[in-house]
């Protein structure tokens, strides 16, 4: 069954299932929070879908339509964090800086991840593609992001279209509030990587990673 699949398609799972572990965190937050879990977890999973069970790729997939079964899981993985995060800070707006915490953590164990599997990353365009190696983004085919400057010390670029919108505002959450947790993510990220890089959010939309 592995022959169907190819190095995007684990790449892509890989993706999913660090997506998941902060999912896990921001429940174990709601649980501090004194949420319902029980209930709240039969909702938002009767609505998205469960979270992926703990088997290898080729045990689940559906080699008739791989393209299909990840992009389900995707927005099923984004829906859940997008109700789950708009629940808990509904409860509890100071919720907030928990979420903050766990985003950075997971960022840091990622960055040490990276750092083991490829060393220290020395340049910009390498460092780009390990935050991508971990955000989701919804599937390539969408082509969210445009690079206008990639080498060694740069790396600038814009959202070219945002595949998060529709599912927080489903969940009548504001998806403005995922892009900052994410971009506290990628922050913390490079940092761990290699301090000598800084991530910038710049007032016209554009993001760059660049050397200090």
């Amino acid at each position: 069954m592995s022959l169907y699949l190819g190095k995007i398609h684990y790449w892509l799972f890989n993706k999913i299932l660090w997506f998941e572990g902060l999912e896990s965190e921001i429940i174990n937050l709601a649980k501090s929070e004194n949420l319902d879990i029980e209930s709240l977890s039969k909702e938002i999973n009767d609505k998205y879908g469960e979270k992926l069970p703990n088997k290898p790729l080729e045990e689940m997939i559906d080699t008739s339509n791989i393209h299909g079964w990840l992009q389900e899981k995707i927005h099923s993985a984004e829906g859940r964090m997008a109700a789950w995060t708009t629940k808990i800070l509904h409860n509890n707006k100071e919720a907030y800086n928990g979420m903050e915490r766990i985003y950075i953590n997971q960022a840091i164990k990622a960055a040490k991840e990276t750092k083991k599997d490829k060393g220290k990353l020395n340049s910009a365009d390498e460092i780009f593609n390990s935050v991508n190696d971990y955000i989701l983004d919804g599937m390539p085919c969408d082509r969210v992001n445009e690079i206008f400057t990639a080498n060694e010390s740069t790396v600038e670029w814009t959202i070219r279209v945002c595949v998060h919108k529709d599912i927080w505002e489903k969940e009548q959450g504001d998806v403005d509030l995922f892009y900052r947790l994410r971009g506290l993510w990628i922050k913390a990220f490079i940092n761990e990587i290699n301090n000598e890089f800084d991530y910038i959010e710049h007032e016209n939309g554009l993001k760059s990673i660049k050397k200090k």
